[in-house]
């Protein structure tokens, strides 16, 4: 799904390629490092189904109106298989991906942890392409330790016996796997050609599930209840985190390597630990800094060994 046909024309799109996936790779690392702690401070006030669910559900509405003022009302047809793989995805990434951190930063995790247990998303991909029968490269498989273990000094640095819900880390731990195992299973489906697309129905789908899982569970919407600090941040999830950031993801999935797009939950961390630092004034440590760089050297290792290679051309037979 993934694998590309050059055409004799199609030299500047080659070139453009890998400026558009470091694009959306700078997207996916910067937004979605803020948006634990604009997760955080949604859920101070708003049920966190019901935010989650109202997030999903109006941001696929914002991009599927732009997608139709673009392409016509047809852009967004799909066929029956397609359809059950959107809805396919959309459980498994951002209703128990995303929708479970809700819950447990509702619960009290904090935000700057949830993205270290997040982290593990890269090692969750390896262990599927293992059982699958794949075999990635050696630098890869080294690259993702050399990560893992800069996440842990983290996570040490940051306090493993916080005062928080065990519960919660559960929820992120399962929150991890689902979201490894959806973004590993997403390109051996039959999807909309069009990713955003997919991100449209990927998210109606969770927007309507978390919504009358919330409902259904006892959650009341109370917007009057709610307070400016936690409307601005339900917003910036909406229109950054949801519209942008996953829409970007989702592309990715389909114009790059799974182990290349996984990276993200390396920078993530390193995201939350600066926001941390810039709003709450949390101490920036050595053994933040020094977890940090290793964090950062596995992200190159794995960029560099999941790259795929450029064909050359073949040289003219002038025999």
């Amino acid at each position: 799904m993934t694998a590309t046909t050059a055409e004799p024309d199609t030299g500047r799109q080659q070139s453009a390629r890998p400026i558009l996936v470091l694009a959306a790779l700078a997207i996916v690392y910067v937004v979605w490092g803020s948006t634990y702690l604009g997760i955080r401070i949604m859920v101070e006030d708003i049920p966190p189904m019901i935010a989650a669910g109202g997030r999903f559900a109006c941001a696929a509405i914002i991009l599927a109106v732009i997608l139709m003022a673009r392409g016509g009302f047809s852009r967004l047809a799909l066929t029956r298989a397609e359809l059950l793989s959107c809805a396919l995805i959309g459980l498994l990434l951002p209703v128990l991906g995303q929708g479970l951190v809700t819950i447990a930063e509702s619960g009290g995790a904090p935000s700057g942890l949830v993205a270290l247990l997040i982290a593990a998303v890269p090692l969750w991909v390896l262990l599927y392409r293992l059982l699958s029968g794949e075999r990635p490269k050696k630098a890869t498989v080294a690259g993702v330790t050399m990560g893992f273990a800069g996440l842990a000094a983290l996570l040490i640095a940051n306090g493993v016996g916080g005062e928080f819900p065990f519960w919660t880390i559960v929820l992120v731990l399962l929150s991890s796997a689902s979201w490894a195992f959806g973004s590993w299973l997403q390109p051996r489906l039959r999807m909309p050609k069009d990713a955003f697309v997919a991100a449209v129905y990927e998210m109606a789908v969770a927007g309507v599930v978390l919504l009358a899982v919330g409902l259904a569970s006892g959650e009341r919407f109370d917007p009057a209840a709610y307070s400016a600090r936690s409307w601005a941040a339900w917003a910036y999830l909406v229109v950054f985190g949801s519209v942008v950031a996953f829409s970007a993801y989702v592309w990715l999935l389909q114009a790059a390597n799974i182990s290349l797009v996984a990276t993200y939950a390396y920078v993530n961390p390193l995201v939350a630990v600066f926001l941390g630092w810039l709003i709450l004034s949390e101490a920036v440590t050595v053994p933040i800094i020094v977890g940090g760089a290793i964090v950062i050297a596995a992200v190159v290792i794995v960029v560099s060994t999941e790259r795929p290679q450029r064909k050359r051309p073949e040289e003219p037979d002038h025999g």
